[in-house]
C-alpha cells in the first residue's frame, strides 16, 4: 500500500491549459494566488493593514495594490485580499492582534483574465454592471454577475479585467467569456 503521508498535496488549477478569446479579446487563466476573505470593524483596518502589508480600501468600488498583494474592497466591512506570490498571506492576518476574521478561500477561487480593446464588452455579454471607463475606472472592482454566477471583478488596466470566479463554476464563466469575445469580434 501506498504512502499517502509522504506524497505532497498539489493545487490543480480548474482552467489549467484552457484558452479563449477573439481578435479583440484574449482570454486566460490566471496563475495560482492565495486568497483571503476578510471581514473587520472600521476601527481596526488599520492595524490590520498594517499587519498584511496593505493599505484595505475604506471606499466602495476601490482597490489597492501593494507588494504583489491587491485588497478588493467589497463591503464596509469586507474586503478580498489577493497575493500573486509574497506568500505569508494568512499567517500576517492571524499575527494581527486586532479583531478580525480572515478566512482562507485560495482553494475556492481561481481567477480568468480577460484583455484587449474588446474585454468591457466582452464581459458585458453577461454582466449587467457599466464597465465604461467613467463609471468603472482603473482599479475599480465590484461583486456582481456573470450569466448566472456570482463574480468580483477587478479592472486592472483600461483594457484589462480580472474576474475572480469559484473554481466550480469556473469552466462555464470561461465558456461564457469566451462566446462574448466571439462577439465582440463581429
Amino acid at each position: 500500500m501506498a504512502d499517502l503521508a509522504l506524497t505532497p498535496a498539489t493545487r490543480t488549477l480548474p482552467l489549467s491549459g484552457a484558452h479563449g478569446g477573439s481578435s479583440v479579446a484574449r482570454l486566460e487563466p490566471a496563475a495560482a494566488a492565495a486568497r483571503l476573505s476578510l471581514r473587520a470593524r472600521p476601527e481596526d483596518v488599520e492595524a490590520l493593514s498594517t499587519a498584511l502589508g496593505i493599505a484595505l480600501p475604506v471606499k466602495p468600488k476601490t482597490s489597492a495594490s501593494a507588494n504583489g498583494r491587491t485588497a478588493l474592497w467589497l463591503g464596509p466591512d469586507e474586503w478580498l485580499v489577493i497575493d500573486e506570490g509574497q506568500g505569508g498571506l494568512l499567517q500576517a492576518a492571524k499575527d494581527c492582534a486586532a479583531p478580525h476574521s480572515a478566512t482562507d478561500v485560495s482553494h475556492r477561487n481561481t481567477a480568468i483574465l480577460v484583455s484587449g480593446p474588446g474585454a468591457q464588452q466582452t464581459i458585458n455579454s453577461g454582466c449587467p454592471l457599466d464597465l465604461s471607463l467613467t463609471a468603472f475606472p482603473v482599479g475599480a472592482c465590484a461583486r456582481t454577475l456573470l450569466g448566472k454566477v456570482e463574480i468580483v471583478l477587478l479592472r486592472t488596466e483600461q483594457d484589462a479585467f480580472r474576474v475572480e470566479v469559484w473554481r466550480s463554476f469556473s469552466g462555464y464563466a470561461f465558456g461564457l467569456l469566451a462566446e462574448g469575445a466571439r462577439d465582440a469580434a463581429l
